[in-house]
């Protein structure tokens, strides 16, 4: 038992001097007396056969008693095997982790192997390098809007099945069963990262094969038969509206690109002489990759095409857009532009879109206009090559080819277009 010889009288009393002096209490303890008035307990002891000196804290923050308390613990380790330096180590290594936790939290942040932690680093990290600023945007808002809240703060590793089932669920319930589907794979890509980064041991989305509804898949509204194709083109003909609508909704019909890429359709990107439209790869439906390092996607243009942009041109030509918004010359008409003439004519969203012009021409063509080759269709829409390498070796184009059948299809289209005269719109029917 150590023999206490310090009191606290002794140590107010005592006085600095030059050097460090020592105040000698009992079982290795001592008040380390410096020159500035600091007065620091340490602990002398033997483990393995050296000595070893332990710090106890300051005084007086750290009274007589309570280091008196702490050198008795100390002593009782090393009575049993125990290095008190190793346990202060382990302390403050310890102490030193979950600060590291809790620092996200303290900043708002979500704590360190959380689902959304894990969640966003993927985000930035994986996910957002790779897509489309377009897809990165909606993972993000259906993490924040339809994950996070509900599962956001559990551990990755423990999050599991009925969980995800709970927040599909959730989405489901809404009527928005795309999106509940959509949700389920974005939540399994952020478990495989978290299995890749030693968050978590497994994916439980695959548990989840049968658990939802399997979605009705519904096609963009076409008009498919020649005879009603021929009547929309006269309805186009004897449309009364702003001209450059009119010519958008023939050009869709003429050129069948993606509604976004029409309407955002500038003249800078037209050679009229030239007869062809390059639509730079950054505005394709490409991988991010892609759209960073691929070719522009060249569309021919018909003699017919090339008119209707040529009596546009004294128009708009002097902006950046070929199809310019009513409301400001420095945006092009709006999404729902084309639809909405389309049904001021009479045509209802189950009988023709804007998008529909693709599925009205790819079907057309193939089953009216002989000797084209299918593959020409398919790059004149743009379409990935199918197999994992058929973007990267495939590469044709076939841009002679596809000038004959776009000309052969505008002819096409006048002939049906010409097959009646020009008939009221359905709507005034």
């Amino acid at each position: 038992m150590a023999t206490d010889n310090l009191t606290d009288t002794a140590i107010r009393k005592a006085v600095p001097g030059d050097k460090p002096r020592k105040l000698t209490d009992g079982g290795g303890l001592y008040l380390e007396l410096r020159p500035n008035g600091a007065r620091w307990w340490r602990l002398k002891y033997r483990f393995g056969g050296k000595e070893k000196l332990l710090s106890m804290g300051v005084y007086p923050e750290v009274t007589l008693a309570t280091a008196r308390k702490r050198r008795d613990e100390a002593r009782t380790q090393v009575a049993h095997g125990i290095d008190p330096s190793d346990v202060r180590k382990a302390g403050k290594a310890a102490d030193a982790a979950q600060a590291k936790a809790m620092a996200p939290a303290n900043a708002g942040l979500p704590a360190a192997g959380t689902f959304e932690a894990v969640a966003r680093e993927w985000l930035a990290k994986a996910h957002e390098p790779a897509v489309s600023v377009r897809y990165a945007l909606r993972s993000r808002k259906q993490l924040e809007g339809d994950v996070f809240p509900w599962i956001g703060h559990r551990l990755a590793r423990d999050v599991s099945a009925p969980m995800v089932l709970d927040v599909l669920r959730k989405v489901e319930a809404r009527g928005a069963l795309d999106t509940a589907h959509r949700v389920k794979q974005t939540i399994g890509l952020v478990m495989r990262y978290a299995i890749a980064t030693g968050h978590a041991d497994r994916d439980p989305t695959p548990d989840l094969r049968e658990a939802l509804p399997t979605p009705i898949k519904r096609h963009y509204s076409a008009i498919l038969e020649p005879q009603q194709v021929g009547e929309l083109l006269r309805a186009f003909e004897g449309y009364e509206s702003h001209p450059a609508t009119r010519a958008a909704l023939k050009l869709g019909a003429l050129v069948f690109q993606r509604p976004g890429n029409l309407r955002a359709m500038q003249w800078a990107h037209l050679d009229l002489d030239a007869a062809t439209w390059s639509i730079p790869a950054a505005e394709m439906k490409r991988t991010k990759q892609d759209k960073l390092t691929g070719a522009p996607h060249v569309v021919p243009l018909a003699t017919q095409a090339v008119a209707i942009l040529r009596e546009l041109q004294p128009l708009t030509g002097s902006g950046t857009y070929c199809f310019p918004g009513l409301r400001s010359k420095d945006r092009p008409i709006s999404d729902v532009t084309m639809n909405a003439a389309m049904r001021r004519m009479g045509y209802g969203s189950d009988e023709m879109t804007a998008h529909g012009f693709r599925a009205m021409a790819r079907t057309v063509i193939r089953e009216q206009i002989p000797g084209i080759d299918p593959e020409w269709i398919e790059a004149q829409l743009a379409h990935g090559k199918a197999g994992p390498l058929g973007a990267a070796y495939d590469r044709t184009q076939y841009l002679a080819q596809r000038r004959q059948m776009m000309q052969a299809w505008a002819d096409y289209l006048d002939r049906l277009r010409d097959g009646a005269q020009v008939l009221a719109f359905k709507g005034a029917a």
